[in-house]
């Protein structure tokens, strides 16, 4: 990787930030200027129109030793699989010459036989994508200040790299205050099949379920909520951005009941009889069935609980649902065992 042998230097040029940077590696010695062409409005937000890496030229003599007898190869991640990830945010490299460090690399890693190459090319060096897929590699996933792209070395070994998320989770919630009403919404971009909903919508990355429906209900509707139980789920494939999608079901219990709808996703909302809603003809019978369920599972007095709990071995948090029929269930003693 390429060292930094002295101070990168700043100025500001009418409304471009320069940085000045001169880059010596063991067979190359280059300067570089990354520059930003940076627009602000008067809110001082500000918008990134141009950045990377470009080469200039200096009034400066290469040392005898800078002949290009070695190529510099990226070093990136090893992961627990064989392969290797390169991150352009951690091995900036020139564009003049990231062609040949590619190869370079390239030709090691066969030899080395690793086995997925992953390259996360941050957005202000968008300009290795072209070289990247013009050696075998492909889009993985993307996301707003990168894009993943991955290829598969073995020519004898079956393509074990996984594909990026494909499944998306909404959540739906049942509140029922002690009136037996239901708390249902209309949505204000569905003009042309205008039926009473459910609050919710989908989980963010990060979420647990009930924390998802919890906020959602609070957005939507401004009624505050507690968990209570997981009703059932949906499971559709083909849904938005061609992701398969699964819609859960929770029952929630009102703390509140005051109204304050969101106008900028909801086009109306209130508390209607649970027996109006079943009976209505603006009620979609996949609704109807989750409310018979819910009544169901109240009077049986079911539903699907969950345990906090942390990965014995990934150390990391975790919800456990399971069919609860008052007995409490604690998985707390077991994983500290």
């Amino acid at each position: 990787m390429c060292s930094l042998i002295n101070r990168s230097l700043q100025r500001q040029i009418f409304n471009k930030q320069v940085y000045l940077i001169t880059i010596i590696s063991n067979n190359s010695c280059d300067s570089a200027i990354y520059s930003r062409t940076i627009i602000s409005d008067k809110t001082g937000n500000s918008t990134v129109l141009v950045a990377g890496l470009h080469d200039t030229k200096m009034p400066q003599s290469k040392p005898a030793h800078c002949d290009g007898s070695s190529l510099e190869q990226f070093s990136g991640h090893t992961d627990r699989f064989g392969g290797i990830t390169v991150m352009s945010s951690e091995e900036p490299c020139l564009p003049s010459q990231f062609d040949q460090k590619l190869e370079a690399s390239l030709t090691a890693w066969k030899e080395k036989k690793v086995r997925g190459l992953w390259f996360k090319v941050a957005l202000e060096d968008a300009s290795w994508v072209p070289s990247l897929a013009k050696n075998e590699f492909v889009f993985h996933h993307a996301k707003p200040g990168y894009v993943m792209m991955c290829r598969w070395l073995p020519v004898s070994e079956l393509n074990n790299i996984p594909p990026f998320a494909h499944t998306m989770f909404g959540v739906g919630a049942i509140v029922v205050n002690s009136a037996q009403e239901i708390l249902v919404v209309k949505e204000k971009y569905l003009p042309d099949f205008p039926h009473w909903k459910l609050p919710g919508g989908y989980v963010e990355p990060g979420e647990n379920l009930a924390d998802a429906a919890l906020r959602e209900v609070l957005e939507e509707t401004g009624v505050k909520t507690e968990f209570q139980f997981l009703l059932t789920f949906r499971h559709m494939h083909g849904a938005m951005f061609g992701c398969s999608d699964c819609y859960f079901v929770v029952s929630l219990k009102p703390t509140s009941e005051e109204i304050n709808m969101c106008p900028r996703e909801i086009a109306a909302c209130q508390w209607m009889k649970v027996d109006d809603y079943l009976n209505s003809p603006h009620t979609i019978e996949t609704n109807k069935f989750f409310v018979k369920k819910y009544l169901e599972c109240q009077k049986s007095g079911t539903g699907m609980t969950y345990e906090s709990s942390v990965h014995p071995f990934v150390k990391r948090r975790m919800c456990i649902y399971s069919i609860s029929s008052g007995q409490e269930h604690s998985l707390s003693e077991k994983n500290n065992s």
